[in-house]
């Protein structure tokens, strides 16, 4: 079987239910809705964690934070988990990432054989939350709704310049693989940090949205006392009590969200219109670590099972599979057996550990009735939750909370919590018992509290005295880049021109 090269194209924070079957028509996204016109387009998609570290690396890995042991934004990504570039370079592909892949710990490579930016975010223990200290908030770490409250127009932020980066770098190593000096097949990944919030756009896009109709949430702010008692923690967390947000705030954050998606846009036609430009063929993967709640119900940004939260766009552009939209739900750890299955890759060495399931037969008409699991156990949460989407159904479980158990088909913005409702107790004890077999919540307590406490005796003796930072330090080898006198002018020049002899 041949390997097909796979390009991989990720976002931050991208809210799926924007992307009902490929993006809102509203949206300007030409270049995505173009890829989304030959992708399989899986439309109830969910992340493993609606946070970035354990979403990415339950992405990456095929597994639940649980499993993999990184529960929050802090958590160490251990070196001995097989990643699916892991799985790919044993098979033979060269390996590169271009962007955000929030790693923590020494190990910033996980299996990729090049990196082309550092991340954006810090790869120490410095936010890890502390289940022993409750509605403690680490005002310089955690979110607040200072972002909600400075949206409006920059040229550049700190995130434009990453991505700008991210972008350049993308289309350099496409340029240079089409050079052929490497034989081998490739995987690149191309991660961006938009639209994460602060909610800050360039003019050209902000634009676009003078006379967008959804810049008002669909579900106006919800009463603190009526919220749940997790949306309430998450409210606590993100400072609600020392910001006044105005529905000026909330339509100029959705604005600026929505002009981020096209700016998005942009750069990844920028990257295929150079995979295009350099005639090579990829598998093309696009998707989210998790999504934005954006001002529905009154809450922002994530850490929440609710679907603007939890719920991301995945879109699979393979010869492979039929394009088309997927109703039935998935999630972001099955990413990881996918590619191998496309790739022809034997993962049965690791199966007995992996949670996810390829999507490959499902974009060839299969069916699949295994519920999606979610978890949470990071910032805002003072015990573990758990999540089942099996079918119409959505079902959480925490220690600390009653049930929650919605009817997305009747109920899609989830405010109706059947869990009590004599008419669906057959319903809530099934997918109970099924979350019981699957978790034991204090055992997953307890493991998580023994990572908090040692990663802030790690992290404060570390940071005490010389400091040795584990973020990815790119380094360039300029000796072996343009002219230099150990190389072959004649050779130099005609090896690196594409296409040649034109």
């Amino acid at each position: 079987m041949s390997k097909p090269n796979i390009l991989i194209i990720m976002v931050d924070q991208l809210n799926g239910t924007f992307f009902p079957d490929g993006p809102a028509d509203w949206l300007h996204t030409p270049h995505l809705r173009k890829l989304a016109a030959r992708s399989t387009r899986f439309v109830h998609t969910y992340t493993a964690s609606p946070l970035c570290a354990p979403g990415r690396a339950s992405f990456m890995s095929g597994l639940l934070p649980s499993r993999t042991g990184v529960y929050d934004n802090a958590a160490e990504f251990s070196s001995t988990i097989p990643t699916y570039a892991h799985h790919l370079r044993r098979a033979g592909y060269q390996t590169c990432l271009s962007g955000k892949m929030h790693f923590v710990g020494p190990d910033q490579m996980h299996g990729f054989e090049e990196r082309l930016t550092t991340d954006i975010y810090p790869a120490d223990f410095g936010w890890t939350p502390d289940y022993r200290k409750p509605g403690e908030r680490i005002d310089w770490w955690y979110h607040n709704m200072g972002s909600v409250t400075g949206a409006g127009v920059a040229e550049i932020t700190n995130q434009m310049e990453y991505d700008d980066e991210v972008a350049y770098h993308a289309r350099a190593k496409l340029f240079d693989l089409a050079r052929g000096h490497d034989a081998r097949p490739w995987c690149l990944t191309v991660s961006f940090t938009h639209p994460h919030d602060p909610y800050v756009a360039r003019k050209k896009y902000w634009d676009l949205y003078e006379d967008c109709a959804h810049l008002k949430p669909e579900v106006g702010p919800i009463p603190y006392d009526d919220q749940d008692a997790h949306s309430r923690r998450i409210l606590d967390a993100n400072d609600r009590d020392n910001f006044t947000i105005t529905d000026d705030h909330i339509q100029r954050a959705r604005r600026a969200y929505f002009a981020n998606i096209s700016y998005l846009d942009d750069k990844v036609g920028e990257v295929l219109q150079t995979l295009e430009d350099t005639r090579q063929e990829a598998t093309i993967l696009f998707v989210s670590d998790h999504g934005d709640m954006l001002g529905e119900r009154g809450m922002w940004f994530k850490m929440s099972f609710l679907e603007g939260s939890s719920r991301v766009p995945l879109m699979i552009a393979s010869p492979d599979m039929t394009p088309g939209p997927v109703e039935t739900p998935v999630s972001t750890i099955d990413v990881t057996p996918t590619l191998c299955d496309l790739a022809g890759i034997d993962m049965s060495e690791v199966a007995p550990w992996t949670t996810g399931e390829s999507l490959v037969h499902l974009g060839q008409g299969g069916r699949r009735d295994t519920p999606v699991a979610m978890e949470y156990a990071a910032e805002g949460s003072f015990a573990p939750l758990v999540c089942l989407r099996d079918g119409k159904w959505k079902y959480t479980r925490c220690a600390l909370d009653p049930d929650q158990l919605f009817d997305l088909d009747a109920d899609p913005h989830e405010l109706t919590n059947l869990a009590d409702d004599p008419a669906h107790q057959g319903t809530r004890a099934r997918l109970r018992a099924e979350s019981e077999a699957r978790w034991d919540l204090g055992a997953f307590d307890a493991a998580v509290r023994q990572s908090q406490a040692c990663r802030w005796v790690v992290y404060e003796a570390l940071r005490n005295g010389a400091y040795y930072p584990w973020d990815y330090q790119p380094l360039q080898k300029a000796s072996e880049r343009y002219m230099r006198n150990h190389m072959d002018l004649n050779i130099l020049e005609e090896s690196q021109r594409f296409p040649r002899g034109e």
